[in-house]
């Protein structure tokens, strides 16, 4: 095995022409090249002395130069009566990420056939800092390769064929701001849509980011097919700057902007994210705004419930609250779903196994934490902005006194 301070490339780093010079240079036949790319994307080997179509020295030069995967370790737990499996993903240098993967029903009503969705990180940790999400809290790790993104689908392959079932689609909504990330990003969807390789199509991926305005306009250039979400959460200035730190670099209307845009240049419908936090921006002046923000556009919304999180002192919005603010965003002319959160009931939501191992901030940082979060949204409330973010009480970083 590789060692974390110097671990081999991984194969699924590599695309066609690299594994085709790869095998050319450890001098094994040109067909390898075909017999390892399907047995990376298409069996249920983990190791090379596991790909029985390649050869004992094959299986041996391969495996002194590349990782099969990337992943150190794995950790698999099955919830909800098997619909949804988090997977908590160790990665050289001890990073980790988590992954979810979530099962549905046919739905004959839509139209829609049974359905499996790979939910991906794009980074350890997350440096936006949202209050709300237990990622945010974590603080910033690092960048995830091309490799170790596509390499949490692949394992949802291998799970999934298990079961006699195929994967459908891939949301990069785990840990991370894609768009932070974006090389490596568009390199793994390179890798999930290439024929040769993961065979996704572009339509069924989702690329998920809080804000990232430059990000936004490049995704629409380079990949006109896949559907952008944007963490909303707020159609306010003074409270997205606490709900959304990215925002005091890019305010809701620039991020509105570069949506619509995106929007025009793929003929791809925006979805809207908005977790809903009780008290805090889940008011009718609070869904008015959004309608009128969103005005004359074809995007769709999502409601969310919050998931609770120990450093801060909010907790979702009641159902009926969200189903209000739901109809009065469908009277504006907004499509609207109210979404239900997969992986709650063992923490898979929004980075909380990750952040379970990463062990709990000192309680004097939480109590801190949560005062300071009771001031800055009572002040967001009355339309006050703070010039700066409140810094995570998590492991990876401080919070302000």
């Amino acid at each position: 095995m590789s060692t974390a301070a110097s671990p081999l490339p991984a194969i699924s780093d590599l695309d066609p022409s690299a594994v085709a010079q790869l095998v050319a240079d450890l001098g094994l036949e040109k067909y390898r090249s075909a017999q390892i790319l399907d047995a990376i994307w298409r069996s249920d080997a983990t190791t090379w002395s596991e790909v029985t179509t390649l050869s004992r020295r094959a299986q041996e030069a391969l495996a002194g130069v590349a990782r099969f995967y990337s992943a150190e370790q794995l950790e698999r737990e099955d919830v909800e009566d098997g619909a949804t499996s988090k997977l908590l993903i160790t990665l050289s240098g001890g990073a980790k990420v988590e992954a979810v993967l979530m099962r549905y029903p046919p739905d004959p009503r839509r139209g829609r056939g049974e359905r499996a969705t790979i939910c991906v990180s794009s980074q350890a940790g997350c440096a936006v800092g949202c209050p709300f999400c237990a990622t945010g809290e974590l603080g910033f790790t690092r960048n995830l390769t091309a490799g170790e993104i596509q390499d949490q689908v692949r394992r949802a392959r291998q799970i999934l064929r298990g079961e006699g079932r195929e994967l459908t689609n891939v949301v990069f909504m785990g840990m991370g701001e894609p768009l932070q990330n974006l090389d490596p990003v568009l390199a793994s969807i390179d890798g999930l849509t290439d024929p040769l390789r993961g065979g996704i199509g572009q339509r069924r991926i989702v690329v998920s980011t809080s804000g990232v305005v430059p990000g936004i306009a490049r995704l629409a250039k380079v990949r006109p097919q896949v559907t952008l979400a944007v963490s909303l959460h707020a159609a306010r200035n003074a409270l997205r700057d606490l709900l959304v730190p990215l925002n005091r670099k890019w305010p809701v209307e620039e991020v509105i902007a570069a949506a619509a845009a995106h929007a025009r240049a793929t003929g791809r419908r925006t979805t809207f994210e908005v977790t809903m936090i009780d008290g805090i921006n889940d008011s009718p002046e609070d869904a008015a705004a959004l309608a009128q923000l969103l005005r004359g556009s074809s995007a769709h919304v999502n409601l969310i419930p919050m998931n609770s999180v120990a450093h801060t002192p909010w907790q979702e919005s009641p159902a009926a609250r969200i189903e209000e603010i739901a109809e009065q965003l469908r009277a504006s002319g907004l499509s609207v779903t109210v979404r239900r959160n997969r992986g709650r009931e063992a923490g898979a939501a929004c980075g909380q196994l990750a952040a379970e191992r990463a062990g709990a901030p000192a309680p004097a940082a939480v109590a801190r934490r949560r005062e300071l979060l009771v001031v800055a949204s009572a002040a967001a409330l009355k339309g006050e902005r703070s010039p700066t973010p409140l810094a995570p009480s998590g492991p990876l970083g401080g919070v302000e006194q």
